[in-house]
């Protein structure tokens, strides 16, 4: 590209020409000529022209797959004979193997191998739960992997010690025993997201293995994956900041994951935030509980913070921790998108007098907590729009308003995407000379646009002044 000319575009409130060039804002003013005839030129009506947005928690790899596997959402597939309907037509991949995603318990109860061979056994059948923390196997499956004779903690047991085909918290485990192949492509994920908008990513997955993150080096060094990319997974010995090329992943905090069937003794995970800590990371603490939430910040309180510590999901929060979560310095990333997709289920699974505490967003902003939105995807809808949404309304399928206290202005939703991925919920960039050129243009105004908070005012999408979307 020979540079690039946005012509009367709604720039931080006024009306201005954007001319674009290096991978660079590089002039703002009014009437901008044409620098030569190499030069392209956008027409933008008025139309906003924002920084790009950051998903500040999606998982890549898992994403990417999930758009090549069977759905089993409930809100598709929402009884058993569904379920059935579903796994028979799906087409196994190249090595044989069916993988469903999106699974939940109100579909055909808590299914383990025997309850999965009844819906398909002809072939090696996963079964993800939407949750990301379960896996099913088939008879099939099980005896592909080995699950008679394997010793991960994760895998789940009758009272006789025979495996039941439900894997917890064994990703690792599960992937060393899957037929080996190439990784999922990520060049449709890619362009779904500049479909969005979005410009960057936080990977959330945690301790990512040598092969993981040199795959999301080259899918960003080909232009496969055209986002930029900060890796919560990144090994340890990383610093923030470290790509040594153009658009290569950078390190971002260390993710600790505080899962609910497992919680660490006090003195292991303060250890470990002291060790991400001496190593120069932050730490992302994965938090969806109290337990796990007050656990972390007594963790933290005897380790000493870190400027770009931070909470992932932060799912429930009590309202006297908040002042905690301020005086630690810890920033906050959400994902409010859960209570429109399923936020009648925890509503369902958590007590009446804790449905407030959901997925705060106000609240800790008015406490002064920095706030960054995001997907969880696969886990939860990718769509920034759909985020959005939910954090402005906070209701669920059902019409139940969650919260109504911690609802988000349009323009504080927005917000939540417009901050850096090293730090979510600083004040959101600004389109200057000399920024970087990853722009959404949109098709309105920013008035309009936060009225309608929908993908389909995505206009163009650049990255380093690059046409993705």
């Amino acid at each position: 590209m020979n540079g690039l000319l946005i012509r009367g575009a709604e720039v931080n409130g006024e009306l201005l020409d954007v001319r674009i060039g290096r991978g660079r804002v590089v002039e703002l003013g009014w009437s901008l000529p044409r620098a030569d005839r190499a030069e392209e030129l956008v027409e933008a009506h008025g139309g906003t022209l924002l920084p790009g947005l950051t998903d500040h928690h999606i998982h890549l790899f898992a994403t990417a797959a999930d758009l090549a596997s069977a759905s089993c959402d409930p809100a598709t597939t929402p009884d058993r004979a569904g379920l059935a309907q579903v796994l028979r037509r799906a087409r196994p991949d190249g090595h044989g193997w069916i993988r469903g995603v999106r699974y939940h318990e109100s579909t055909a109860g808590d299914l383990d191998t025997a309850g999965l061979d009844e819906l398909r056994d002809d072939v090696p059948v996963r079964l993800q739960h939407r949750s990301g923390a379960l896996w099913v196997l088939n008879s099939r499956a099980a005896e592909a992997v080995g699950l008679g004779s394997g010793d991960h903690p994760g895998i789940e047991r009758d009272a006789g010690g025979h495996p039941t085909g439900r894997l917890w918290r064994a990703d690792d485990w599960l992937r060393a025993r899957l037929p080996r192949g190439e990784p999922p492509s990520l060049a449709g994920l890619s362009l779904l997201l500049a479909g969005y908008g979005i410009t960057a990513v936080t990977d959330a997955s945690p301790e990512l293995d040598t092969g993981t993150v040199e795959a999301i080096s080259a899918a960003t060094a080909s232009g496969e994956l055209r986002q930029r990319v900060l890796l919560l997974g990144a090994p340890l010995s990383s610093t923030p900041g470290s790509a040594p090329g153009r658009n290569l992943p950078e390190a971002g905090p260390w993710k600790i994951v505080l899962a609910d069937s497992g919680l660490p003794a006090l003195d292991e995970l303060t250890e470990a935030v002291a060790a991400a800590h001496r190593a120069g990371r932050p730490v992302a603490a994965h938090c969806v509980t109290r337990e796990s939430l007050l656990l972390f910040l007594i963790a933290l309180k005897e380790a000493g913070s870190l400027p770009g510590d931070r909470l992932e999901h932060a799912s429930l929060v009590p309202a006297d921790v908040i002042p905690g979560i301020r005086r630690l310095g810890l920033r906050v990333v959400t994902q409010p998108g859960f209570l429109a997709d399923r936020g009648d289920d925890f509503l369902r699974g958590t007590p009446a007098s804790e449905h407030d505490e959901l997925y705060r967003c106000a609240s800790l902003r008015a406490a002064g907590v920095p706030l960054g939105l995001s997907s969880d995807a696969p886990y939860g809808p990718v769509d920034p729009w759909a985020v959005m949404r939910a954090a402005v309304r906070r209701r669920t399928r059902s019409g139940t308003v969650v919260g109504p206290g911690e609802r988000l202005t349009a323009a504080q939703a927005l917000d939540g995407y417009l901050s850096p991925g090293q730090r979510p919920g600083d004040a959101p960039r600004r389109v200057h000379v000399g920024a970087r050129a990853d722009l959404v243009l949109l098709h309105t105004p920013l008035g309009a646009a936060l009225d309608r908070l929908d993908t389909r005012i995505v206009r163009l999408t650049l990255v380093g002044g690059h046409r993705v979307a």
